[in-house]
Order: C-alpha cells, then sequence, then structure tokens
C-alpha cells in the first residue's frame, strides 16, 4: 500500500475489510470490526470534569483505520509524524500540532515515526465506563454514524 493513495470513501472500507479478512492478532489486530483496544496500540485515558482525554502511543509503520467520531473535537500531535488519509485528503503532521477534527469522518492513520497523540472528547456525564464513553463518542461504521446523527436532530 502507498500511503497516499488512499484518498476515498471506498477505498478505505476496502482497506479496513481486507485487514478484518487478514486478522491474526498479532500483525493484524481486528475484533470483528469492533473497538480494539490493544497493547499495540497503548491508550491512556484521563478524566477532568466534562472532558475525556484519549491518549494513544503507535510504533513506527504501524497503521489504524479509525471509528467514525460523532462530535466535533481537537486532538493534538505530542511527538512523531503522521499521516492521515480521509476519504476526502491525505495530509501529513508533524509533532508539535494540533487540529480540529470534523465529525462522520473514517481516517485511516499511518505512524511514519513513532508517535503520540491526544483526542479531546466532552464527557458531559462524566462517565468514566469506556464502552459508555465510546458509544457516545464514535460510531463503527456510517450506518450506525447515520443513525446516531438522525437521533439527535
Amino acid at each position: 500500500m502507498v500511503k497516499n493513495e488512499i484518498s476515498s470513501r471506498s477505498k478505505i472500507l476496502e482497506l479496513e475489510k481486507t485487514l478484518l479478512n487478514n486478522v491474526d492478532e498479532k500483525n493484524i489486530i481486528g475484533n470483528k470490526g469492533e473497538i480494539v483496544r490493544s497493547k499495540k496500540f497503548p491508550l491512556k485515558h484521563t478524566f477532568a470534569d466534562g472532558i475525556y482525554v484519549r491518549q494513544m502511543t503507535m510504533t513506527q509503520d504501524s497503521m489504524v483505520v479509525g471509528a467514525i467520531h460523532n462530535h466535533l473535537h481537537v486532538w493534538f500531535l505530542l511527538t512523531g509524524h503522521i499521516t492521515v488519509a480521509t476519504e476526502d485528503s491525505t495530509e501529513d503532521y508533524i509533532a508539535p500540532c494540533y487540529v480540529v477534527s470534523t465529525p462522520g469522518v473514517k481516517r485511516v492513520i499511518y505512524a511514519n515515526k513513532e508517535s503520540i497523540f491526544v483526542n479531546i472528547h466532552k464527557n458531559p456525564s462524566n462517565t468514566q465506563n469506556l464502552d459508555e464513553l465510546e458509544a457516545e463518542i464514535v460510531s463503527k461504521n456510517y450506518k450506525e454514524y447515520e443513525k446516531y446523527i438522525n437521533k439527535n436532530i
């Protein structure tokens, strides 16, 4: 795969399907399309009043196909260099930087160097239950996202 060639929804979904069909739990971790929590991508969770901070570390040459974020939020690249492909564009980010992330977008993230980035999400109920948070923050696919949007209009 040439990382700069991924730029449409169908290509991203095709890549995700291919990866899920080749899960070996060593090189490709899948969890049948559900949210994956893996030692391969260590997460650190921090909570403040009304805020959930999710930090992830990616090793060099690793890749993540992310869930679809339901809300506008900000993420920070603290260290490293990543390439983020969406259906609209492919962008390189070199730390330190921050990005306002639009909702409704599936992202493929490739770590050109070991990288640490942080997502800042609203957490109005102040829950620390990760399953509850993820159900509010992300959708696993576009059908689920459309259902979420229609429910919250």
